[in-house]
């Protein structure tokens, strides 16, 4: 993962990104990078729930 931080508190899902940060250029070149799972991952002690979130600026 780059720049995401889950937790989850009363079933409830809790995402942290630092917005200030960025990765470089997506694959395209048309974006930026600010946060990306990097694909679909479970989420901390519910492995049988999944996320896929991308973060990003244009150019």
């Amino acid at each position: 993962m780059k720049n995401v931080e889950m937790k989850v508190e009363d079933n409830i899902l809790i995402i942290k990104v630092d917005l200030t940060k960025e990765h470089g250029p997506s694959s395209s070149g048309k974006t930026i990078i600010i946060a990306s799972t990097e694909g679909n991952i479970s989420i901390p002690n519910k492995e049988d729930i999944k996320i896929g979130l991308n973060i990003y600026k244009k150019k």
